[in-house]
């Protein structure tokens, strides 16, 4: 299509009326642009290689084609048999992908029945599961060619679509051996996919062996959000005046919505959480060490908001930079969790803000991390909080993303740190709290927690639905001492520019605490960007002697 050409409609793609209602129901007015491209070109029949950035809707535009197609043969279809095999790297991934599909075939769920192997339960326990034969698999390749050796999947007559879904991790994630072993068990002639948000060698490599004669749809868009949808925010500080900024803006609520701060280290997750339940403020950590089950779970409580703020890690920092690690080593390390860090594949709906607590430490981890906020067609922001030794970092993600372009892509984020020195005192006081020991029993005790949550109690919650909350991953873990006074904020260490937004007159002397309810309202009923808000008069203005 030219550039000039009319954007194609999902109605006008000559999809089943059944899709249609589904993406109705589902919120989506328009296609986005990796949508609009591949959606025909898959339904053509045609081998496809697409890379696009992460949020710009590449499950939906795989996904859709593949219903479509299951639902055609349908029609001329004598029995029920196995049509497609979706392959993604994780089953944090792979559980996303099932629940895209099952939203996109709520109108047409007797036709098309999908089912996810990915959890590690015993083989004969989803045996009966394959039996019945399913239309869509959705699995890692270890998962399926497990059972396919074990005799309880058979897909080498009746495979019509494969997809691998971020396909530039299933190599890194030391998948190879079962891709290749895999496509041996497949039929001659097949209809592929693949899905990438970057095309690295190991793409060439996998595309060389899955395509037939591909469409390499490689979409002339930038690697991030563009500016009128992502703004990126930077805030030169060091450590425990990032934690005392951290402690202002989320007490204060002056950053709204759905928010995720990252970190460099699982360690410093915990130092986090523990931090901010010093002051009542509920986080849930979410990191590589806890079971994939309970990852899933976390996540899919951050996305029905039963909690707001997630604090993550990127599992490449957790290796020692510079360090020389033999090739071999580091794919056994890996094979033990083939899990990557949350700034990849997880799907985050509909976050706000991305908080940079520690810088990420390379380009790819900055712009994975951004691309959790600002999905589809929704607007997002980035606040970097940055120290001395970071500068360089950020220079080379400025560098970057600027393309040549003499523009600035970072704002200054506005805000007097000694306004706020009343919130210093006691965030010096908090952080000195979180020791490492507090630490480590902190890690130790969430993981027996939720470990037994998992296995002793799953079948309690089945019966009593209602009583889940008590699986909250947001709940406090108790391991540093709480001070109650700290969850409230009293009216004189509020900055006097503030008061106003807060909605506090500065002629009322009373004195008083604000309660999460009173800052709220007034808040909400404020229009600024979430990130923004702090932008006074009052902090650029000189003061007169």
């Amino acid at each position: 299509m030219e550039e000039n050409d009319k954007p194609l409609m999902f109605h006008e793609m000559e999809l089943d009326d059944r899709i249609l209602k589904a993406i109705a129901k589902l919120g989506w007015q328009n296609p986005t642009l990796i949508q609009e491209k591949t959606i025909p070109l898959l339904l053509e029949g045609k081998d496809v290689l697409v890379r696009a950035r992460t949020g710009s809707g590449k499950t939906a535009a795989f996904s859709i084609p593949v219903i479509q197609k299951i639902l055609t043969l349908k029609q001329t279809s004598a029995h029920q048999e196995t049509k497609a095999l979706i392959l993604a790297p994780s089953k944090e991934l792979c559980n996303q992908i099932y629940k895209v599909v099952k939203d996109l075939t709520i109108k047409c769920s007797r036709e098309v029945r999908c089912i996810d192997i990915a959890q590690q339960d015993d083989l004969n326990v989803q045996r009966p599961l394959l039996i019945e034969k399913p239309d869509i698999i959705v699995a890692t390749p270890t998962r399926a060619l497990e059972h396919i050796l074990a005799g309880n999947l058979n897909i080498k007559k009746t495979l019509e679509m494969i997809v691998i879904d971020e396909a530039d991790l299933v190599f890194s994630f030391g998948y190879d051996k079962e891709v290749k072993q895999l496509l041996g068990h497949l039929p001659t002639i097949y209809q592929a996919i693949l899905s990438s948000a970057t095309l690295s060698e190991d793409v060439k490599a996998l595309k060389k062996i899955v395509l037939h004669n591909p469409v390499t749809l490689k979409l002339e868009e930038p690697e991030i959000a563009p500016d009128s949808q992502l703004t990126h925010y930077l805030l030169k500080a060091e450590e425990i005046d990032k934690a005392t900024i951290l402690y202002a803006l989320l007490k204060l609520h002056l950053i709204r919505g759905k928010s995720i701060i990252f970190v460099n280290s699982v360690d410093k997750c915990y130092k986090i959480k523990l931090y901010l339940e010093q002051f009542a403020i509920k986080a849930c950590v979410l990191n590589s060490e806890l079971p994939a089950t309970i990852r899933c779970h976390s996540v899919n409580q951050f996305n029905h908001g039963i909690y707001d703020i997630i604090v993550a890690s990127d599992e490449k920092a957790l290796e020692e930079p510079g360090t020389s690690v033999p090739k071999q080593q580091k794919k056994s390390k890996r094979e033990k969790d083939k899990n990557s860090g949350v700034s990849r594949g997880i799907d985050f709906q509909f976050v706000a803000n991305v908080i940079n607590f520690d810088f990420p430490l390379d380009i790819q981890s900055y712009i994975h991390r951004a691309g959790r906020t600002a999905r589809g067609n929704n607007e997002g922001s980035v606040l970097s909080f940055v120290s001395i030794k970071e500068t360089d970092l950020l220079n080379q993600v400025e560098q970057k993303l600027k393309q040549g372009q003499d523009i600035s892509i970072f704002k200054s984020y506005q805000f007097k740190l000694d306004e706020v020195e009343s919130f210093k005192y006691r965030a010096k006081d908090a952080w000195k709290a979180v020791t490492k020991i507090a630490v480590r029993e902190a890690r130790l005790k969430e993981i027996k927690q939720e470990i037994f949550n998992c296995q002793k109690l799953k079948s309690y919650f089945e019966d009593n639905p209602n009583d889940l909350q008590v699986l909250r991953h947001d709940k406090a873990l108790h391991t540093v001492r709480i001070q109650q006074h700290l969850s409230d904020v009293p009216e004189y260490i509020v900055p006097e520019t503030l008061k106003s937004l807060a909605g506090i007159s500065r002629k009322n002397k009373r004195k008083r605490s604000l309660s999460k309810t009173d800052l709220s309202k007034k808040i909400k009923s404020k229009k600024s960007n979430p990130l923004a808000c702090m932008k006074f008069e009052g902090f650029k203005k000189k003061r007169k002697s």
